[in-house]
């Protein structure tokens, strides 16, 4: 090596050394050459998530792991925000997964709150209920986190007043969740019972809005929420339509497409009316569904998730009657009827 290459070899080994001495102690400049280094990574991770990790999800029935997946990795897929864009899109997806994991711990406690009135425990029963209330605010944060980046990502339009352009099937998702987002963070927000705000006018806001996907695409689930909202809030049915009609609409689009989100939203309705009747025929009718029409395995999450929510009303109901939930294999049969005779069943003595 000649001194001149020496020389050279010295002059940047000088010059780097200088540089990073002087970068670390200038926190601005340091950050701005970390966030250009990282920023390719950030995309990386986010499309990752988007183009990888998303088919999978949606085509697991493992609704308590993909729960826990999204408590896992929100974390990471929301830091990107600070190398690169807010992961808008994403994030509306993973924190609606995240409104579903307390969702369910609400409901746990429900139930035990059922049991314990039953027992004639009151002090346990306001116990249960505080916790359930506490779930409750949570799963509103979470859910409204949800709506807000939901907001962001279709931030240049009026959500509810005007339609985005939604050729892709995962804006048509995006728009999806985020519109059953906030109608979520407006109901948890309610039970609660303190609440953080949720505008009240998210309801007609997304009534309007779910009218911008394709019906029959989404497996009826527009027209169902429609018709749940058109049920639950006051004056808002439209003059000459026929809410339970739109219900059975929906109902035969998602069991021909072995997606059965309808029977869910439509069995809420009917629960929350204290319409017995039709819930029941709604849940029997929806076992016999899952017997009849394959799930549609790109959307698998969704059918799970319908099954689920059906299977957590059936348990309300078996609880408040019996003090127990729905005997396993029994999902569409009742305590008052005479049970399949494939229901588990449980040998008291056993349990001494």
């Amino acid at each position: 090596m000649t001194q001149d290459h020496v020389r050279k070899h010295l002059k940047w080994v000088a010059l780097t050394v200088l540089t990073v001495v002087f970068l670390n102690g200038c926190k601005p400049i340091n950050q701005w050459f970390v966030k250009i280094s990282l920023r390719p990574a950030g995309d990386a991770t986010v499309l990752l998530g988007e183009s990888v990790v998303l088919p999978v999800a949606l085509r697991t029935d493992d609704t308590m792991m993909n729960c826990v997946s999204n408590e896992l990795n929100i974390a990471l897929i929301m830091s990107t925000k600070r190398v690169t864009h807010n992961p808008t899109a994403l994030g509306t997806l993973m924190h609606f997964g995240l409104g579903t994991c307390e969702e369910e711990r609400a409901f746990v406690q429900e139930l035990e709150y059922l049991k314990y009135i039953r027992m004639q425990m009151p002090d346990m029963a306001q116990d249960a209920l505080i916790e359930q209330k506490r779930h409750h605010l949570k799963a509103a944060k979470r859910f409204m986190a949800a709506w807000t980046l939901f907001s962001e990502e279709f931030k240049h339009i009026e959500i509810g007043a005007t339609c985005p352009k939604l050729e892709q099937t995962y804006d048509q998702l995006v728009w999806l969740l985020g519109i059953l987002a906030g109608g979520l963070a407006m109901n948890h927000d309610l039970l609660s019972g303190t609440g953080i705000g949720v505008p009240k006018n998210i309801a007609a806001v997304t009534e309007r809005a779910m009218g911008c996907l394709p019906n029959e695409k989404w497996f009826g689930i527009p027209l169902s929420f429609k018709a749940l909202i058109w049920t639950l809030l006051p004056g808002a049915i439209p003059e000459g339509e026929d809410n339970w009609a739109r219900f059975e609409e929906a109902d035969k689009l998602g069991e021909a497409a072995g997606i059965r989100v309808p029977h869910l939203l439509h069995v809420i309705a009917a629960h929350t009316k204290g319409d017995d009747e039709r819930t029941r025929q709604v849940i029997k009718r929806h076992v016999e569904s899952l017997k009849e029409v394959p799930t549609k395995p790109e959307y698998a999450i969704f059918d799970a998730s319908a099954t689920e929510g059906i299977q957590r009303i059936s348990d309300r109901m078996w609880v408040t009657a019996t003090g127990h939930r729905t005997p396993n294999g029994g999902l569409g049969t009742f305590w008052d009827e005479n049970p399949a005779d494939d229901i588990e069943t449980v040998d008291l003595d056993d349990l001494f």
